[in-house]
């Protein structure tokens, strides 16, 4: 057995559920212990693992985008409105809010690549602009009477386990997929890695950030419309929530499985080990303002850890070039472009 592959630096989340299933068993285990109770983590983190993958994909590519929780209220605003006030049916609304997300990505695409702004700027310039959108679109209320055939989206069950975790998941796996068995996963993780040199070896970068935004803006429409259909409501408030358990999930789960990598399965591993620690002490009793540091110290904690690993990686192929014996670490990924395209 590989034990590096079971080593606390390559999958310290799991080791940290263990030892928060035990703590939480042991003081609340009349409420922790409850099959309820892991239902409805299920389903609760089922947007924010949407919305931890929309933030994702960009990111492999290099660009941090701290737009995702606007874009989702924004979309769930639009959702609203669709359907209320514009009286559309479902099946011309969701794809026509997936549409609109990735018109947004590719707008803030645009403004990267083209105007040559950085990604935290751009992204974090979206994000007023799409507040100011959500409170210009709603007037600031809750859009209601969307009907009752909206909800079903979000509530209808399958084997006790709600469609928005069906559909996580199955984003989830097309993602990985893309990312992992792919010429085209293989060209976005190098031109997170090193866009210059991604360049040289034709690696349409641009391209590929741009496609990246997109991606990441239809998959966090997708998240706002279930959003809606969740609540029943076009609901200004809550959709900015989502930017920080989001980003903790993702910087975390770059720690897991694949050696300090962006990754999906990671990521999700993440949040939910996260949305565990949160339940449990929300069972005990705990203020909810306790939900806000929680998150904000695994941030901390999550951020510190890549970097560690990042560190770490550079000290192997240091050692590696000098000639010092080391344990053999995963490779970065291979740039492979078909002839003559990018």
């Amino acid at each position: 057995m590989n034990l590096r592959a079971l080593s606390f630096r390559n999958i310290s989340a799991v080791y940290i559920f263990v030892v928060m299933f035990v703590v939480f068993s042991i003081w609340i285990p009349d409420r922790f212990l409850q099959v309820g109770v892991w239902r409805s983590i299920l389903d609760a983190e089922a947007l924010t693992g949407l919305a931890a993958l929309a933030a994702l994909i960009p990111l492999v590519t290099g660009s941090l985008n701290l737009a995702i929780g606007a874009q989702v209220g924004f979309t769930a605003i639009l959702s609203g409105w669709l359907l209320a006030k514009a009286g559309l049916p479902i099946a011309v609304q969701l794809p026509l809010v997936l549409v609109v997300g990735a018109l947004i990505g590719w707008v803030t695409a645009v403004v990267i690549t083209r105007l040559r702004v950085e990604p935290i700027v751009a992204t974090l310039a979206m994000s007023s602009i799409l507040l100011a959108g959500m409170a210009w679109v709603s007037g600031s209320q809750q859009i209601l009477d969307l009907g009752p055939s909206y909800r079903t989206l979000a509530t209808t069950q399958w084997a006790g386990v709600t469609v928005p975790v069906y559909i996580l998941f199955a984003v989830a796996l097309v993602s990985w997929y893309v990312l992992e068995r792919t010429p085209v996963g293989r060209r976005m993780y190098a031109s997170g890695f090193n866009p210059d040199s991604a360049r040289l070896a034709g690696v349409g970068v641009t391209r590929i950030q741009t496609g990246a935004l997109m991606a990441g803006g239809a998959i966090s429409a997708l998240a706002g419309a279930l959003l809606t259909s969740r609540l029943n409501a076009g609901d200004p408030t809550v959709g900015p929530s989502f930017l920080l358990p989001a980003l903790t999930a993702v910087f975390l789960g770059s720690t897991q499985f694949r050696g300090g990598r962006f990754n999906v399965w990671g990521t999700l591993v993440a949040m939910y080990v996260l949305a565990v620690g949160i339940k449990g002490l929300q069972l005990g009793g705990s203020p909810r303002w306790v939900n806000d540091l929680f998150y904000g110290v695994a941030l901390i904690l999550a951020v510190a850890l890549s970097q560690w690993e990042s560190r770490g990686r550079m000290l192997w192929r240091g050692r590696r070039r000098s000639g010092e014996p080391e344990e053999p670490a995963e490779a970065e990924p291979k740039v492979t472009t078909p002839a003559g395209h990018s």
